[in-house]
């Protein structure tokens, strides 16, 4: 809610959706939100819930699109809307993204068969449900004592 209102001041909010009546009331609801964005700095960080921010810009300005979402550090999840499969490919290898949607919504990795998860402030890279997920949780350690210091018997190692 407090990035809603900052964004309400600070972008352009475009739609809400209307709660039905004496829902607010019931829970903790939000609805969802589209808000359109002057530049991509305004997004300071990773806001979760259903809320949708619009970029427009030209095809000339993609470069500084692309280094502008680079620069946030955040890698969680891209949508991608375009008629050109070149430039929806020349978007997924550009971005440092855990998981890129191209003309589909942006939830639903399918459990057990997608795995889930971001990159850099994002997520730590492995992703849960994938196969290296496992490893994300183990830490490799080595210790060497040389036994003979401390007054071992080295020949009986052998």
């Amino acid at each position: 809610a407090r990035h809603v209102g900052r964004m309400r001041t600070e972008a352009k909010l475009l739609y809400v959706c209307e709660m039905p009546p004496g829902l607010a009331e019931t829970g903790h609801f939000f609805p969802p939100h589209l808000i359109e964005l002057r530049t991509l700095d305004q997004l300071r960080t990773e806001e979760f819930g259903p809320i949708l921010h619009l970029a427009r810009y030209r095809s000339g300005e993609l470069p500084q699109v692309l280094e502008a979402i680079r620069s946030t550090g955040f890698g969680l999840t891209l949508g991608v809307h375009s008629r050109l499969e070149s430039v929806a490919q020349h978007l997924f290898r550009s971005l440092p993204v855990g998981n890129t949607y191209v003309n589909r919504n942006m939830i639903g990795a399918v459990v057990g068969v997608q795995p889930f998860g971001g990159q850099g402030l994002s997520g730590t890279g492995p992703k849960a449900g994938g196969p290296h997920y496992l490893l994300r949780f183990a830490t490799e350690r080595t210790l060497t004592v040389n036994t003979a210091a401390i007054g071992g018997n080295v020949e009986l190692l052998s």
